[in-house]
């Protein structure tokens, strides 16, 4: 792809993302989801690939779907209440519509199917885009809604978390496992988002942190299945050891990072006088941790093959930026002793 027009897209999908973090009118947010959506379509679809550019259109009719949605529950909210401003929602029926749009968007369970495909048509870079920065737009308009009051939004956390522990069990793709893990963390944060807004921005900053430093990890190792993790040693000694601890981070494991967001969320739920949801949650927190365990097996205990091809990558130098996967790694791995802090910081004054 030429320069210009890479950097034409990429600015055009920062703009869309961080002008609808400023959007309080629901017909300007939608213009810049759109914006969003529009400016990663030809960055989906720059490997003239067939799997890839079914994907994009996958990607396309997905969010065109959620998009008119939007438009739809927004322009009957506004005929309803003479409101188009996000943080007044006052009517049940376009708030519910809303939430499902968005939840389309980001790809909560039941209406997660095209997560996964989409995803692992995808190479690691896009797909690490398309994990976390695409998230955050519907994200924070669901931040700015304020919803309270609702189920809908605990069935789709549930639903979610279930989804997303439960059908990662028999993949060896590891785009797939990353896309399921998607699905079980937003479905954690979607759980709490009416109680503690506060405390579900922790759980997607952190999510976020998680994610790129896997992503990051396979970019660099060139994994795309679980077998070819059994010779990532062979590759960079010293990140495959580093692995099975972000795997088990994202897994929520203590003492690693990942256990702050799951912790604090079940406390608040049990504050919230909702302990069985807390444990529905915990149990199924269980499915993906099992799964991340897997992969760490997979990548440190079997044993991987002598011939030349395993043994030989060790010997080729690469030069590659890796700041950020280290940056990533360290914030996924040493966090969990500064959650006073971070409370501190996100808490309001």
């Amino acid at each position: 792809m030429n320069p210009y027009i890479l950097i034409t897209l990429l600015f055009g999908l920062g703009l869309g993302t961080t002008n609808t973090f400023a959007s309080s009118h629901w017909l300007l947010a939608w213009m810049r989801l759109e914006m969003n959506t529009l400016a990663i379509i030809p960055l989906m679809a720059q490997h003239h690939h067939p799997r890839a550019v079914e994907a994009a259109t996958k990607y396309f009719l997905t969010q065109a779907t959620a998009a008119a949605m939007l438009l739809f529950a927004s322009t009957t909210h506004a005929w309803l209440t003479r409101q188009w401003h996000i943080q007044q929602m006052t009517h049940p029926l376009p708030s519910t519509i809303l939430i499902l749009a968005l939840s389309l968007k980001i790809g909560l369970a039941p209406v997660h199917s095209w997560l996964p495909e989409v995803l692992q048509a995808f190479d690691l870079t896009t797909g690490l885009i398309l994990s976390t920065w695409q998230k955050l737009a519907p994200f924070a308009l669901l931040l700015q809604m304020q919803p309270t009051g609702t189920t809908l939004l605990v069935i789709l956390g549930l639903t979610s978390t279930l989804v997303g522990g439960w059908a990662v069990l028999n993949q060896t793709q590891l785009r797939t496992v990353l896309a399921y893990s998607s699905i079980a963390h937003l479905g954690w944060m979607v759980l709490v988002l009416q109680f503690s807004p506060t405390l579900a921005l922790l759980a997607l900053l952190t999510y976020i942190a998680m994610t790129s430093s896997t992503f990051l990890t396979f970019t660099l190792n060139k994994s795309t299945t679980i077998h070819s993790l059994a010779i990532s040693w062979a590759k960079s000694p010293a990140l495959t050891c580093l692995t099975p601890l972000i795997l088990l981070s994202l897994g929520g494991l203590p003492p690693l990072t990942g256990f702050m967001p799951k912790w604090l969320i079940l406390q608040a739920l049990t504050t919230q006088a909702l302990p069985c949801t807390a444990t529905l949650a915990a149990l199924t927190a269980l499915l993906s941790l099992y799964f991340y365990l897997r992969l760490s097996y997979a990548m440190t205990l079997t044993m991987a093959p002598t011939n030349l091809i395993g043994t030989m990558p060790w010997r080729t130098p690469h030069l590659r930026l890796t700041l950020p996967l280290a940056l990533f790694t360290m914030l996924t791995l040493l966090l969990l002793p500064l959650t006073p802090s971070a409370l501190a910081l996100l808490s309001p004054s």
